[in-house]
């Protein structure tokens, strides 16, 4: 079972993202892209960075716009070390921001 982070370990984790937040118990970033399939194409990277990781994140497309959010559900869907490093990974993509 994973361990649910401190406020403060959140916060400073939050702190090397790019752009994520905090909503609740989830980290939460939305995406903008230039047209509908550049944002399929970034939710497939982001399916197969969770599968490598085996840490599955919430993914919602729209148009031009993806959202990603993270919690632990084995740590009674919290925010953990996993999530955190999830987001990392899902940085290095280089997706640009909403």
């Amino acid at each position: 079972m994973s361990k649910a982070l401190s406020d403060k370990e959140i916060g400073a984790g939050l702190a090397k993202l790019n752009g994520w937040t905090r909503d609740g118990d989830e980290l939460v970033q939305e995406f903008q892209f230039d047209n509908y399939l550049a944002g399929l194409a970034f939710a497939s990277a982001v399916g197969v960075i969770a599968e490598g990781l085996n840490h599955h994140p919430d993914l919602e497309i729209g148009w031009r716009r993806a959202r990603v959010s993270f919690t632990t559900h084995d740590a009674g869907s919290k925010i953990t070390a996993k999530d955190l490093a999830a987001a990392e990974a899902i940085d290095g993509l280089g997706f640009p921001r909403a």
